[in-house]
């Protein structure tokens, strides 16, 4: 092993250690790796920004646009909206809602699929009376499938063409990963909606429509002029039972008293930590006449005369708010809003909410002036629970934001148009008909992915040419010497979907990609089907919520565990397996 191969696997180990920890965001790790890489002489001054310039970073970034105009036209909802119904067996409605995720994710980015069918399943789970729990995760799986069908489905797709095109001088089209990954999906779909869901945990009353979904810790104050003061906080104890609220304990003088101080004297200004829904809540403090957890804060918002909404949303991984209290971050006088309350997978907060740090994950149940809602989830770059969140826009473009989706999709997959090409005049096409306005083009970029790849990509290639890529696929193939060509394919599907599970997807594929080629060299067989096992096994991160960030999102909304996720997941990866390698083997043989 040369010294630039322990330099460039002692990198990367450091990488994926940092990584796994997740003290630190993903894209600072891997542009810190980056640099250090230079800095050591292992990647090539010239070659340390390349990783920006790469067709892969450019049409992760373009996607991540489109999705949002096709959002922002209507285009989705009008599917959602006249083929959801909640009268429809839970089977029935994840086999609809499944599919409908997976045709949608095959055309825009998984994530951003997701964030749009979610309020529709968790609000059709509420009309039917079940917990959201029991679809969300079936919905997840099934976006994340859906992905594999088409290049611009998922980043590991776009990778994996990038590194054909340098391999053999063409990269994968539009539609080559559909046999493969479309077969895949398919039999994934039928197991997720058939079988899949009854392995999901079933906490407290299935038939409870509001489950731990809707359960927030917030906080109510006692104005000075309440006819509350003087009473005991057990005194509350009947009110709050007839509005369904649990009344958790007392802060005063911003310091939360021991216990539940059922018997302590209320005085002004004390605030009351309850344990309730957005409906709950609401019906408590108005009993009680109770305020707003910032009252200053509510006195202004109600003195400006327009109205307050009250809104749901979920933090995601790489959130404004993330790892930062309201307080902190001046929610309250930089944008008006106040957080009533925090749900958080059933666990009780002890601190005061606005100086409690949000995680990836938390619901937020946040208030302010009306009209705002959007401004304010965008700005702290969360999804919205509810239709009253992020409204859709110029509905009336809808068939046309349609067209020059498709015009663009068929330009490329009949290789008229470079791709890259094809997605950036989309873009230009929704901002000159006002379908998206040019004002939040770059605010849809998930800049942190576009880091990641522009970062990983270098110390991929520094790793390929040092051979280093070829001494993991040395050992591979040593490991599987005398193996049959499937189960060579299995190994590596596994390998990549373990580094999946527990990693980016995307840094699994810059890493994986380049083995499977030498592994096909090593081999004298055809690169082809190797790179599709990697680009099918790299989207199959179903075993935790870290591996992919769909199951991320999922993680708050639908009340999960972390170790909730293999029972579904593990049989899913093992059909992924068993479907998918003699797929590959008829459509891409060696």
């Amino acid at each position: 092993m040369t010294a630039d191969q322990i330099m460039l696997f002692a990198l990367f180990a450091a990488v994926f250690g940092l990584l796994l920890w997740g003290r630190f965001r993903y894209d600072l790790v891997a542009f810190t790796a980056l640099l250090a890489g230079v800095v050591l002489g292992v990647v090539p001054v010239e070659d340390a920004f390349s990783g920006f310039g790469h067709p892969a970073t450019l049409v992760v970034a373009l996607v991540l646009i489109v999705s949002a105009g096709l959002v922002r036209s209507g285009a989705v909802f009008l599917i959602t909206r006249t083929m959801v119904d909640s009268a429809r067996g839970l089977g029935s409605h994840i086999a609809l809602m499944g599919g409908i995720g997976a045709v949608l994710s095959a055309f825009m980015n998984n994530v951003a699929a997701l964030a749009l069918l979610m309020p529709v399943d968790m609000q059709t789970a509420r009309k039917a009376g079940r917990a959201p729990g029991l679809s969300l995760m079936p919905l997840s799986f099934a976006t994340i499938l859906g992905g594999m069908a088409t290049l611009i489905g998922t980043p590991p797709n776009i990778i994996i063409a990038q590194f054909r095109a340098d391999a053999l001088g063409a990269p994968f089209s539009m539609f080559d990963f559909a046999p493969v990954g479309g077969l895949t999906a398919i039999a994934g779909l039928a197991f997720v909606a058939l079988i899949g869901w009854r392995l999901i945990p079933m906490r407290g009353d299935p038939g409870d429509s509001r489950s731990e979904l809707a359960q927030y810790i917030a906080e109510l104050t006692i104005p000075e002029d309440s006819d509350l003061i003087g009473r005991r906080l057990a005194e509350l104890d009947e009110t709050a039972e007839k509005a369904d609220v649990a009344i958790l304990g007392l802060i005063r003088d911003g310091r939360r008293r021991y216990g539940r101080s059922a018997h302590s004297i209320l005085r002004a200004e004390d605030a009351v930590v309850i344990e309730a829904t957005p409906e709950a809540l609401d019906e408590f403090r108005s009993a009680l006449s109770l305020g707003f957890s910032d009252s200053q804060r509510q006195d202004k918002l109600t003195a400006a005369g327009e109205g307050l909404d009250v809104f749901e949303v979920v933090v995601p991984e790489g959130a404004r708010i993330a790892g930062k209290t309201a307080q902190a971050l001046g929610l309250s006088w930089r944008q008006n809003t106040i957080m009533l309350g925090i749900s958080r997978q059933g666990r009780r907060i002890t601190e005061q909410v606005r100086k409690t740090h949000v995680l990836p994950g938390d619901i937020l149940l946040l208030l302010c002036p009306q009209g705002q809602g959007p401004v304010v989830t965008e700005w702290l770059g969360c999804l919205p629970l509810a239709q009253r969140g992020l409204s859709v826009t110029a509905n009336e473009k809808v068939w046309l934001a349609i067209g020059i989706f498709g015009a663009a999709v068929a330009a490329a997959s009949l290789g008229l148009i470079y791709l890259p090409i094809a997605l950036g005049l989309v873009v230009v096409g929704y901002v000159l008909v006002r379908i998206l306005p040019a004002s939040e083009i770059y605010t849809n970029v998930e800049w942190p992915v576009v880091v990641l790849l522009g970062s990983m990509i270098p110390l991929g290639a520094a790793l390929d040419d040092s051979g280093g890529s070829a001494l993991i696929a040395g050992a591979l193939v040593g490991l599987t010497q005398g193996f049959p060509a499937w189960a060579v394919l299995c190994v590596l599907m596994v390998v990549t979907m373990t580094l999946s599970d527990v990693l980016n997807n995307t840094a699994t594929t810059i890493v994986a990609a380049p083995v499977g080629i030498q592994m096909a060299q090593t081999l004298a067989v055809s690169p082809d089907p190797f790179l599709m096992a990697v680009a099918v096994a790299a989207s199959s991160a179903f075993l935790t919520p870290i591996g992919h960030k769909n199951n991320t999102l999922i993680l708050g909304p639908g009340g999960y565990r972390f170790a909730d996720y293999w029972r579904m997941g593990l049989p899913l990866e093992l059909l992924v397996i068993a479907v998918s390698v003699p797929t590959i083997l008829v459509f891409w043989p060696l």
